[in-house]
């Protein structure tokens, strides 16, 4: 574990940086007290912080409290040589996690780290974040529609990113937002090996309380320095934070798609009932299978579906094997609408079918677990 040591006592950051090191653990020292957490912390980023020194005075936790609330991913433990009952309220207030003696004995230091370590561990191993990536089997199939409206229905129960990787000409943020986003994911790949969840949170636009959307860049020649990399790292970052990371992808099969692709647990094709979109969908089917991409994590969605239409499900069906199938009705002018005042369908029209069948797929995608039995079982139960 990465770990800052910050005290006013070489002997300390000796005894302790000698007591870390002897662990595994990447201890850096810094000599100086209080003024410098804030500091320290934006600039080296550590998954723990140790601060020696910080004793009784509740107005020396500012800094503690800013980089507890600000940069919430790293852990604060003090070490102090005297303390009171106030003091250790108003450290747990201000977000630290522990409070040792100072010196602090290397076996409770140890056994501190430990705790830290164990309770990281174990939320990331509770948050496991699922990426679904959209895709369009032809131009204008309504992948990008789908793809931010269905962000908008999953984030009313979990916390949910959309990330635009049509990277010349995504627009996906207009879908849903009627204004300009500060940064893009341009900006969050410039220096990516400091990206973390910090940086990663102020490049998005806040579509909603748990909607974040990471906006495809504006600039062509920015959009040029985003490499499969970066996508790679991003997403590592993503799933940290989100319960459900959405892609939005143009119709390409480059190596930064093909790096998004190999993340997602879900890939959803987005066709309509035409034969145009019939034979897309058939290449991309057989380019899927080729790369590895096999019927568990491939499904086919067909938007503006209507039963009326020329060529029916059963005949889509036939026509692209053994590939789940979901259908999306037909209601153009209420989306078309919604996208022209740049806001979800679902606050434009809550009852239209489309809504309606975007949260059904959304609560098989995530299942509330405190919903109920259904109508059906309380009967089946009552005989």
């Amino acid at each position: 574990m990465k770990i800052a040591v910050i005290s006013p006592s070489p002997a300390h950051l000796d005894s302790i940086c000698g007591a870390l090191s002897a662990q595994g653990h990447a201890a850096s020292r810094f000599e100086g007290g209080k003024s410098r957490v804030r500091e320290i912390a934006e600039r080296e980023a550590p998954e723990l912080m140790l601060v020696d020194g910080i004793c009784c005075d509740p107005a020396e936790l500012a800094q503690v409290e800013h980089v507890t609330t600000h940069l919430p991913h790293i852990a604060v433990v003090l070490l102090c040589s005297t303390t009171s009952p106030d003091f250790l309220i108003h450290s747990m207030r201000a977000g630290v996690r522990e409070v040792l003696p100072s010196p602090v004995a290397p076996s409770a230091l140890l056994a501190a780290v430990e705790r830290v370590q164990a309770k990281r561990s174990g939320a990331a191993a509770r948050r496991q974040g699922q990426v679904l990536a959209f895709m369009p089997c032809k131009g204008g199939s309504g992948a990008t529609f789908l793809a931010t409206n269905l962000a908008w229905q999953l984030a009313q129960s979990r916390s949910v990113l959309l990330v635009d990787l049509n990277l010349q000409f995504g627009d996906a943020l207009s879908f849903v937002h009627d204004g300009r986003p500060a940064a893009t994911l341009a900006d969050a790949c410039k220096d990516i090996g400091r990206l973390d969840a910090t940086l990663l949170a102020a490049c998005t636009v806040k579509v909603a309380p748990n909607f974040g959307l990471l906006p495809a860049p504006d600039d062509l020649g920015q959009a040029v320095q985003v490499k499969p990399e970066h996508v790679d790292a991003l997403l590592s970052v993503a799933l940290a934070q989100y319960d459900f990371v959405l892609l939005d992808l143009p119709r390409s099969l480059d190596p930064l798609a093909i790096q998004a692709l190999d993340r997602a647990t879900r890939i959803f094709l987005v066709m309509q009932s035409g034969l145009p979109d019939l034979r897309h969908a058939t290449k991309l089917l057989d380019a899927f299978r080729t790369i590895g991409y096999g019927p568990d994590r491939t499904e086919l969605i067909v938007n503006r579906f209507g039963k009326s239409g020329e060529i029916g499900l059963d005949q889509v069906q036939r026509a692209l094997g053994a590939v789940r199938l979901h259908t999306v009705p037909n209601a153009w002018r209420e989306v078309h609408a919604a996208i022209n005042h740049g806001e979800p369908l679902a606050q434009a029209a809550k009852s239209n079918p489309v809504v309606r069948r975007l949260a059904e797929l959304a609560l098989a995608l995530s299942p509330r677990p405190d919903a109920g039995p259904g109508l059906l079982d309380r009967l089946l139960r009552r005989a």
